[in-house]
């Protein structure tokens, strides 16, 4: 009788063993030095999801050029992170020299120039680049109100009631007209029109900076400066992108080199795609708030 329950005795004990092992809780693996645990983190909006190889923090739509820093991080300041109109010194002295008053009148309305050429230039070709440079360029234009405020200056922008492509010193009124002529005929028209823009503004940021002794306003002037490096650099990478280059008109080729190789942002930081990342790269982009940075210019569909 023993011998003929032996065969279900032993199904028995193997359908037992298959139950208890499926229950048994699977030990973790040792964790190593080199291993750390994965972070759950949930992404801010414009940071990448961390799809494809590895953590991410890709930028943008597309493959990212340049900031916003600003940009974009996102508005303003050094790089496009914070308002530049933020935590600014207070003046011990509020009288201002005839240039230093010229300075900023000019700066407001420059600062209104680029953000109108970009508006106009995205509604004409679309390419997000100049979305997100011209929301850069109205917290420029913020910040150097502020002062005009704090130094009791009539405001340009609000004697043209702030209408696009309206100035009120003839000369920006000229090119204006002239940026948007040439921007209009082509994308690559229209990224050059950009980083020219940039380039004047550099070129002019320098020599205000020179012109004044206020803590406030040249700390000002420095975060739109360090603001337009990031679109610049912004523009210039999508110009190349798109199989064209820039040489600058404004600026020094030395300084025009120093901004390329030490912006943060460029190709070289690209996230990969729809601000998917790839393999730990940091896709920073330009402008870049301040700017912001950004996508890589496509024309329009």
């Amino acid at each position: 009788m023993l011998k003929k329950m032996l065969p279900f005795i032993g199904v028995l004990v193997f359908a037992l063993s298959l139950v208890a092992c499926q229950a048994a809780p699977t030990a973790a693996p040792a964790q190593t030095t080199a291993e750390a645990p994965t972070a759950v983190t949930t992404a801010m909006p414009g940071m990448g999801n961390g799809a494809g190889n590895g953590p991410a923090m890709g930028r943008g739509q597309g493959e990212m050029h340049g900031q916003e820093a600003h940009d974009e991080d996102e508005h303003g300041g050094p790089p496009e992170g914070m308002n530049p109109a933020e935590n600014i010194p207070t003046p011990s002295d509020t009288n201002l020299t005839d240039a230093e008053k010229a300075d900023l009148l000019h700066m407001r309305e420059e600062e209104k120039l680029a953000r109108d050429v970009y508006l106009t230039l995205y509604d004409k070709w679309g390419a997000q680049v100049f979305s997100n440079i011209a929301r850069s360029e109205q917290m420029h234009m913020d910040a150097v109100g502020t002062l005009l405020q704090r130094y009791g200056l009539d405001d340009p922008v609000a004697q043209t009631n702030d209408a696009r492509g309206v100035f009120n010193d003839p000369k920006l009124q000229d090119l204006y007209n002239q940026l948007v002529e040439k921007g209009s005929a082509s994308l690559v028209d229209a990224l050059t029109v950009g980083a020219t823009i940039e380039d004047l503004d550099i070129k002019d940021l320098d020599e205000a900076i020179a012109r004044t002794t206020h803590a406030d306003i040249q700390t000002v002037y420095e975060r739109l400066r360090e603001g337009s490096y990031h679109h610049m650099k912004a523009f210039v990478s999508n110009l190349r992108a798109n199989g064209a280059d820039y040489s600058p008109q404004f600026i020094s080729a030395e300084e025009f080199q120093h901004i390329l190789e030490s912006t943060p942002g460029g190709p070289a930081m690209g996230g990969q795609g729809a601000g998917r990342g790839r393999g730990g790269e940091m896709g920073h982009g330009a402008g870049g708030p301040h700017g912001n940075c950004q996508a890589t210019a496509t024309p329009a569909p």
